[in-house]
C-alpha cells in the first residue's frame, strides 16, 4: 500500500559571493556583529505555510494517500466467530465467509496509515466487527431485493460493508464525510468484489436534504412530476453504529428512511449501541416525537443491543439541522 509519499529536504546553497562580500565587510563595522542576509529559499522553508497556501499543501498531501489491496490474503475466521454466527442463526453463502476475510485484512492494513479502528487484533475484529454488523441482518435481511440501505458515517465500513457482502440484494449506500476514508472505502469494494455497493461523501446534515431533481414521469408511470435521485426520505433501512448519543442520532438518521405510504410501512432504523441503550432512548424521547418516529423495539446481542426504530410520518422539513447543530443542541 503506498502512504504519504515524504518531501525530501534539500540543503539550501551557500551564500554567493556577493553574500559573502557583506559578511566580511560586516566583520569591520563597529558594534554588534551583523548576521548574513538569508537566500530567499532557506526563508522561505523557515516560514510555515498560512492560509490558501496551507490548504493548498495539505490537498496535496491526502491526495498522496492511496490504497492498493492487490494480492490481499482473506483473514480466516475464528472458531469463535463462526461459533457465534450459527448460535446466532447467521448463514453464509458462497464466497461470504472468503469477502469477509478480505475486508478485515484491508481495514487492519489500511489503519496502519490512517485511523480507522483501535482494534487491529483479527481475532478480536472479526467478533467486534464484523459478527457485530451482521447482528443486524435479523433486521434487514427480509429486506427485499432492490430495497436500499444506508450506513450513515460509515467510517472504516461498519456496519455497512458486511451488510452488503451477505446481502446482495440489497443496494447499499455508504455515507462518509471524510474523502480518504471515501477512498479507502471505493478500493475495499473492488477488493471485496462488492458490486451491491456505493460510496457517497458528505455530511449528513447535507446529503438527508437532498431531494433529487424534478423531472416528468413516463407515460408509462402515468406522467407528472416526480423526482429523480436524492437520498431524502428514500431508503428501506438505516443505519449507524456511532459514538453520538440517540438524541444526536436520530435526527441525522430518521430523515433518510421512507415515510409510510398508503398503509404501508415507513423505513426501518436500526443502531448499535451499547450498555447505556435504554437511557439514551429515554433522552431521545422529545427528538423522536419532534422526528415523527418511535422506538418499537430492543435486540440484545453477545456483542451490545439494537435499538429499532420506524417512521411514522414524514420528517419536518427543519430537519436535520444545519452542520454541527445536532451535535451541539440535541433535540
Amino acid at each position: 500500500m503506498k502512504g504519504l509519499a515524504n518531501t525530501p529536504k534539500g540543503r539550501a546553497g551557500a551564500p554567493g559571493k556577493g553574500a559573502g562580500q557583506k559578511f566580511r565587510n560586516a566583520e569591520k563595522m563597529k558594534g554588534p556583529a551583523v548576521t548574513p542576509p538569508l537566500p530567499a529559499a532557506m526563508k522561505a522553508a523557515k516560514k510555515p505555510l498560512k492560509g490558501k497556501q496551507a490548504k493548498i499543501a495539505a490537498s496535496e498531501q491526502r491526495t498522496r494517500l492511496t490504497f492498493d489491496f492487490a494480492g490481499v490474503e482473506p483473514i480466516a475466521p475464528t472458531a469463535e466467530f463462526l461459533a457465534a454466527c450459527e448460535k446466532f442463526g447467521v448463514a453464509f453463502e458462497g464466497e461470504d465467509l472468503s469477502r469477509l476475510g478480505v475486508y478485515l485484512a484491508c481495514l487492519i492494513k489500511a489503519n496502519e496509515v490512517m485511523n480507522l479502528t483501535a482494534i487491529t487484533n483479527p481475532a478480536e475484529a472479526w467478533m467486534r466487527h464484523v459478527f457485530d454488523a451482521l447482528t443486524l441482518l435479523p433486521v434487514f435481511g427480509e429486506l427485499p431485493d432492490g430495497a436500499r440501505l444506508i450506513d450513515v458515517g460509515t467510517g472504516g465500513g461498519i456496519p455497512g460493508v458486511p451488510l452488503a457482502i451477505c446481502l446482495p440484494g440489497v443496494r447499499v449506500t455508504l455515507l462518509e464525510a471524510t474523502g480518504k476514508k471515501c477512498e479507502y472505502l471505493r478500493a475495499v469494494l473492488a477488493a471485496t468484489k462488492t458490486e451491491n455497493a456505493v460510496v457517497l461523501q458528505g455530511r449528513a446534515e447535507t446529503v438527508a436534504h437532498d431531494r433529487g431533481e424534478k423531472v416528468n414521469a413516463p407515460a408509462s408511470q402515468g406522467g407528472g412530476a416526480t423526482r429523480a435521485g436524492g437520498h431524502r426520505e428514500l431508503y428501506d433501512g438505516v443505519t449507524a453504529r456511532a459514538v453520538a448519543k440517540l438524541n444526536t442520532l436520530t435526527e441525522l438518521l430518521v430523515p433518510f428512511a421512507k415515510p409510510p405510504v398508503e398503509g404501508a410501512p415507513g423505513g426501518v432504523i436500526a443502531v448499535i449501541k451499547g450498555a447505556k441503550a435504554d437511557e439514551e432512548v429515554a433522552e431521545a424521547k422529545n427528538a423522536l416525537h419532534l422526528l415523527k418516529a418511535v422506538h418499537v423495539q430492543t435486540v440484545e446481542t453477545p456483542t451490545g443491543k439494537i435499538m429499532i426504530f420506524e417512521k411514522g410520518a414524514a420528517t419536518p422539513r427543519l430537519y436535520p439541522r444545519a452542520d454541527g447543530e445536532p451535535s451541539h443542541r440535541p433535540l
